[in-house]
């Protein structure tokens, strides 16, 4: 019976080679579209998988997610840090902030504010420059993607001159240098993300009556 059924499927070329490829296809579109979906998850969560040193990331328990943020008080940080068993926690701010370049163009970037003196929440790999130089004037560090995308110049002829070192840009009308050039996960919508230290970011950020998005701890 095997016989008879190798012959039945190789007997006529034809019809073999078109089950062969029609086979190939079909599993390189199904690994394909599995692909697309774990990238595209991979990107809801990129944040916090770049942000490795805390075990524990305290928010508003009415969040839902990491894009989705209802600040916290002041006095929960220090609330955080009054609990037993606790080595460290330090505020992170997460908001989405307007970016204008010197040719009047603009993007909204995700601005992230991290803990000022032991820096914790920067960005897992650099490019150019270091950590370090986020503590510089008015110093920021922006990730390579939106460098070279969203927040390049563009010539008139079509050509794009990414951000690098030294260029200034404004943050809800405020300069901002960029210090340094680093490497992360990008984000759900593809937006330029900025990160400068917590206090600086309080300063970009509209005001309001709340802005401490996360602690981490």
């Amino acid at each position: 019976m095997l016989r008879y059924a190798i012959k039945m499927l190789i007997g006529e070329k034809l019809k073999y080679y078109g089950i062969i490829w029609a086979l190939s296809f079909g599993s390189f579109i199904i690994t394909q579209q599995a692909g697309i979906f774990l990238g595209l998850m991979s990107r809801t969560y990129g944040l916090i998988t770049d942000t490795s040193q805390p075990d524990i990331w305290v928010m508003d328990p009415k969040v839902r997610y990491v894009d989705e943020i209802q600040p916290l008080k002041d006095t929960d940080l220090f609330r955080v840090k009054s609990i037993a068993g606790v080595r460290w926690a330090v505020p992170l701010y997460k908001g989405k902030i307007k970016a204008k370049l010197s040719t009047g163009a603009f993007a909204i970037c995700n601005v992230i504010g991290i803990d000022d003196s032991t820096l914790i929440g920067g960005p897992p790999q650099f490019i150019q420059g270091s950590i370090e130089d986020i503590k510089k004037t008015d110093g920021i560090i922006v990730n390579a993607v939106g460098a070279s995308d969203r927040l390049a110049v563009e010539m008139p002829d079509g050509r794009k001159i990414p951000l690098k070192i030294g260029d200034t840009i404004e943050l809800n009308d405020h300069r901002a240098v960029v210090q340094a050039i680093c490497k992360n996960t990008r984000n759900f919508r593809s937006q330029p993300i900025i990160y400068t230290t917590y206090t600086r970011a309080l300063f970009f950020a509209p005001p309001d009556s709340k802005l401490l998005s996360f602690v981490l701890v």
